[in-house]
C-alpha cells in the first residue's frame, strides 16, 4: 500500500496551540461505582502506582499522582519505577515512597511484604500483571486493553469511554497525561483541570551544576540553552546540521551558549554535531538525572526530540521547542508547558512504529523539518519570555 504525504508547510510556523484541558470541574465523567474504587479506601491506605520503563512516561504520571494526593492526601502514595527513572521523582512531597524493581522475586516480595491496600498498573506488561495479582491488595487495578486481566479485580476503559460524557465526537486523541488521569478519574478522584507535570531538582543538584557550567565558562545560570539531540529512531532524530546552525543562531542572535546533554551512548551522535561547526561545543553527557533536572530548571530555552528530556523539561517551567518525527505530537507533546512550540510537518503515514520508516524508506517526517521552522520556533519562545520578565 503506498502512503503519500500530505502538503508539506515549510513556512516557520511553529505550533503555539495553548494545551487542551479535556476536563473541566462543572463536566461529569464515568467512574467505578461508588466505593469500589479508591474512595472506599479506609484513612491512611497505602497505594501503589506501578508505571515501568522510560523517562517520558514517569514524568508525564505526575499530573495524575497530584490530582490523587490532593483529592485525599491522607492516602500514603507510592510509585514503583525501573532505575533510574526513580531519581526523577525525588523531593516530589506528593509521594511516600519511591519503590525500584529489582530481581522478580525480590520486587514479589518487597510488594507483597508491604501489604498495600490498592494497587494501580498502569504499565500493563507481564512483570507488572504479576506484581498486582501477588500483591494481596484489595483493590488491583488494570486498563481493560492489557493482557492477563485475571490479575484485576477492578477494570478501567479507555479513556474515550471514561471521558464519554465530556468530549465532542471528533476528540478522539489523548495525551499520555490524560490517560492517566482518566484512570484516576474512573476510580473517584474529582477530575479538574489536568495540572503540568512536575520536578523539582535539589539545591545540592543545584549548586553541582552551578559549578560544572562556571568550569565550562558560563556565569550566569540564565544564559544558556539546552539541545538534547538524541532520540530512540531514527525516524525520531533531527540532522547534525540542523542542530549545529542553531548553536550559531543561538549565539548570533541571542547571545546564548548551548548545552548539549545526553546519556553516555549519545557521544557520537552530539560529536557529529561538533564536527559541523569550528569549535567545541559543551557537553553535559552521563549526568545523574538529580543533576540533568538542575541543568534544565536553569536554561533559558529547551530543544530536542520527541524524547524525555523534553517532557522534564517542560515540567520544569522552561520554554521547550520539541521536533516530532514519526511520532504522534498530540500523544507525546509537551504537556502543560509554560510555553511551547511542537515543529512537525503532517504526513499521512503519522504516527508510525518509528523503527524505520515504512513509508519512503528514509523518514521524510523528520527530514523535511526545515532549519528556518526550528529558528523561527526559538524566536518565539525568547522573545514572549522576554516580554514576560
Amino acid at each position: 500500500m503506498s502512503v503519500s504525504a500530505k502538503h508539506v508547510n515549510h513556512d516557520p510556523v511553529p505550533d503555539r496551540r495553548p494545551p487542551k484541558n479535556l476536563v473541566p470541574l462543572d463536566i461529569p465523567i464515568r467512574r467505578s461505582a461508588e466505593g469500589q474504587g479508591l474512595d472506599g479506601l479506609p484513612q491512611s491506605a497505602r497505594v501503589l502506582v506501578i508505571r515501568l520503563r522510560s523517562m517520558g512516561d514517569t514524568v508525564l504520571l505526575t499530573p495524575a499522582l497530584r490530582l490523587l494526593h490532593d483529592w485525599r492526601p491522607d492516602l500514603r502514595l507510592s510509585v514503583l519505577l525501573d532505575r533510574p527513572w526513580d531519581e526523577l521523582l525525588a523531593n516530589n512531597s506528593v509521594i511516600d515512597s519511591v519503590l525500584t524493581t529489582g530481581g522478580k522475586l525480590e520486587t514479589l516480595w518487597r510488594v507483597r511484604r508491604a501489604k498495600f491496600d490498592a494497587v494501580v498498573n498502569l504499565h500493563g506488561g507481564p512483570t507488572s500483571a504479576q506484581i498486582t495479582q501477588v500483591s494481596g491488595a484489595r483493590l488491583r487495578v488494570g486498563l481493560a486493553h492489557f493482557r492477563s486481566q485475571t490479575a484485576y479485580n477492578v477494570i478501567v476503559p479507555r479513556a474515550e469511554e471514561v471521558f464519554s460524557r465530556s468530549l465532542s465526537p471528533e476528540n478522539t486523541v489523548f495525551h499520555t497525561a490524560e490517560h492517566a488521569a482518566s484512570v484516576m478519574g474512573w476510580l473517584g478522584v474529582p477530575l479538574r483541570l489536568i495540572p503540568r507535570a512536575e520536578l523539582f531538582p535539589s539545591r545540592e543538584a543545584k549548586e553541582r551544576v552551578r559549578a560544572h557550567l562556571a568550569a565550562m565558562g558560563l556565569d550566569s545560570l540564565a544564559n544558556y540553552a539546552v539541545i538534547h539531540p538524541a532520540a530512540l529512531y531514527a525516524t525520531k532524530q533531527w540532522s547534525a546540521a540542523g542542530f549545529a546552525g542553531i548553536v550559531a543562531h543561538l549565539e548570533n542572535r541571542h547571545g546564548l551558549r548551548t548545552v548539549f546533554l545526553g546519556a553516555k551512548g549519545d557521544e557520537d551522535t552530539i560529536s557529529g554535531i561538533e564536527k559541523q561547526r569550528s569549535s567545541p561545543l559543551l557537553r553535559a553527557i552521563g549526568w545523574p538525572f538529580s543533576d540533568m533536572m538542575a541543568l534544565l530548571a536553569g536554561a533559558r530555552v529547551f530543544l530536542g526530540n520527541d524524547s524525555g528530556p523534553a517532557h522534564a523539561a517542560a515540567a520544569l517551567g522552561v520554554p521547550v521547542a520539541v521536533i516530532f518525527g514519526s511520532s504522534s505530537s498530540a500523544i507525546w507533546g509537551p504537556w502543560r508547558a509554560a510555553s511551547s512550540a511542537i515543529i512537525q510537518n503532517p504526513f499521512d503515514c503519522n504516527p508510525c512504529a518509528g523503527d524505520r520508516c515504512h513509508a519512503f524508506g528514509e523518514p521524510h517526517c523528520i527530514l523535511s523539518i526545515a532549519p528556518e521552522q526550528v529558528r523561527e520556533a526559538i524566536d518565539g519562545l525568547l522573545a514572549s519570555r522576554s516580554n514576560v520578565a
